[in-house]
């Protein structure tokens, strides 16, 4: 008899910068993403509830990880979206009729994607 399946549940991503604050404010001020607990100089995170993104200055962690990340937002209104975030900054976008729903990447200061994909609500 095999025991059971663990179930997983998604909690969070942290990503790494070299510059931490350039990054808390383009999460902050960018994604109008909420601060839930910071240590200055080490650790930044957002959101707490279900899920968060941390950002960690590079070289504070005696494990890291590999750079390459991909974080993904839903939004109620993509258009509306861009025009706070501002145009200039998409990366690579697809026009909705595509048979799928629009999407749009964008990077953080330090060069992570951010796809920004509509509310499937």
């Amino acid at each position: 008899m095999q025991p059971p399946k663990s179930k997983l549940r998604f909690v969070g991503v942290e990503l790494y910068f070299d510059n931490l604050e350039a990054a808390k404010r383009f999460y902050r001020d960018t994604l109008h993403l909420g601060v839930s607990e910071e240590q200055p100089g080490h650790h930044v995170k957002f959101g707490a509830s279900s899920s968060f993104v941390c950002l960690e200055r590079k070289g504070s962690e005696s494990y890291p990880s590999l750079d390459k990340a991909v974080l993904f937002f839903e939004v109620s209104d993509l258009p509306a979206a861009l025009e706070a975030i501002g145009r200039d900054k998409i990366i690579q976008s697809e026009p909705e009729g595509t048979g799928r729903p629009g999407w749009v990447v964008i990077h953080d200061p330090e060069g992570h994607n951010i796809h920004l994909l509509p509310s499937q609500k």
